[in-house]
């Protein structure tokens, strides 16, 4: 049976969550599918309501996994600890009967409980949607790592309108079409097709996470050329984006990665210095931690991403910038930034490399993208001395291996060399 979670404040919008409720309740009759909505009430005050399947009072009782209850607290906390009880929660049911698609609605206050308890307790790969009031503003803090969907309501969450009970609506026949198909999806996962994936997994097969950045693409098409001509692997290419590499470190912590090809690190660099796809303080260390084989390069690590012109911050002005296109100007990293980063490498690497032997540093000197090579935009051999000279000294004495090579990181003989030294460490893993 087709199981959706709803998730809402009914102390405030009682009749909106009713009418998405029985939007997916009337799909389903129609479509003869048997469905199980469980409804959650996340609001602030207590809702008398028969269709509720979890009242306020009861989530709180999922605070801690012990069942202690949450204490009374200001706004700010208690909506800590809605998402605490709500993620919990979600988890809890989930374990006992599986969810297919969960589904919230809310203006600011209810995006943030809502998308942090599905970015916590819901995996990716479990359709998730959320009807917003600020679906078309900056929403990276709303979908972070994760697969989550959101729909723009148009006008507020508040009321029936025609407008809003159509866009609820539509809301509601998409959750629907992601849960069955999830459903189908689990379904068709039976012990056979499991049983030849193990099979396929002993065999050899990797996973392998790759981050690739627009300036980095050549290099990452040799690779994927390369690994799946000559080895039996499962290629996931993530966009250094900021939340590109915590996807892939989130994958990682699940153990869905095998290996990592960490080749395009410039999230560090916006991290430093304040650009807008900059990576968590935690960037590097999943993998680190797990002790898996994971080759770490400099690619854009020339380079900050900013928005428009006009929305680069004064103080760096004065600095080299490329116009990348009409809402991407990127700067050349200074010397500066580029030992910061080499910094932020070389400590991570020490600190948490649980295997060393499993842990290498290539450094391409021949161009960290295709605006830093000789004669390009980027060109600035002072900065990547820097850079060469602080990861050097950093690993000197240490076991973690630092390769040089001449060449530029879009070189067909880099790519091939890197990939080729990912797989010889797979295999020293496995033995």
């Amino acid at each position: 049976m087709t199981h959706i979670v709803i998730i809402g404040t009914l102390d405030t919008k009682n009749a909106e969550f009713m009418y998405l409720r029985d939007c997916i309740l009337r799909m389903f009759t129609k479509l003869q599918v048997q469905v199980q909505i469980t409804l959650a009430d996340c609001g602030t005050n207590h809702v008398v309501n028969d269709a509720v399947s979890i009242s306020r009072a009861q989530l709180l009782e999922f605070y801690t996994t012990t069942g202690n209850q949450v204490p009374p607290r200001s706004r700010p906390g208690a909506i800590d600890d809605t998402i605490s009880c709500l993620s919990n929660y979600i988890r809890a049911l989930d374990r006992k009967q599986k969810i297919h698609g969960i589904i919230g609605a809310g203006g600011t206050g209810g995006t943030s409980l809502i998308s942090a308890a599905m970015r916590s307790a819901a995996p990716i790969g479990l359709p998730k949607l959320i009807v917003s009031t600020v679906a078309s503003g900056y929403t990276a803090p709303i979908v972070g790592e994760t697969d989550m969907s959101l729909m723009y309501s148009v006008v507020d969450i508040f009321g029936t309108n025609q407008l809003l009970l159509d866009i609820l609506a539509n809301a509601a026949g998409g959750i629907i079409g992601m849960a069955l198909a999830y459903e189908q999806r689990l379904a068709q996962e039976s012990p056979q097709s499991l049983t030849a994936e193990c099979e396929k997994a002993e065999r050899g097969r990797t996973r392998i996470g790759i981050t690739m950045f627009g300036v980095t693409t050549p290099c990452i098409e040799y690779v994927r050329r390369y690994l799946e001509t000559h080895y039996d692997v499962e290629l996931y290419v993530f966009h250094a984006t900021g939340h590109g590499g915590m996807a892939m470190e989130r994958l990682v912590e699940q153990g869905r990665l095998d290996a990592i090809l960490d080749l395009t690190t410039t999230e560090i660099c916006d991290l430093i210095a304040g650009g807008n796809m900059r990576a968590s303080p935690e960037r590097l260390e999943a993998a680190l931690r797990r002790g898996i084989p994971n080759i770490i390069s400099l690619g854009a690590a020339d380079m900050v991403n900013f928005g428009p012109v006009d929305s680069i911050p004064p103080q760096y002005i004065q600095r080299k910038f490329h116009k990348h296109n009409p809402i991407v100007t990127l700067m050349r990293t200074s010397e500066a930034e580029c030992a910061a980063m080499a910094s932020f490498i070389v400590d991570k690497v020490l600190q948490f490399a649980k295997e060393p032997s499993l842990v290498e540093v290539w450094l391409p000197k021949g161009g960290f993208s295709s605006l830093s090579t000789p004669s390009r935009p980027f060109a600035d051999p002072r900065a990547d001395a820097t850079l060469f000279k602080t990861l050097k000294l950093g690993f000197e004495g240490s076991h973690i291996r630092v390769v040089e090579t001449n060449q530029e990181i879009n070189s067909e003989a880099f790519a091939v060399a890197v990939a080729e030294r990912l797989m010889n460490l797979v295999y020293k893993a496995s033995q």
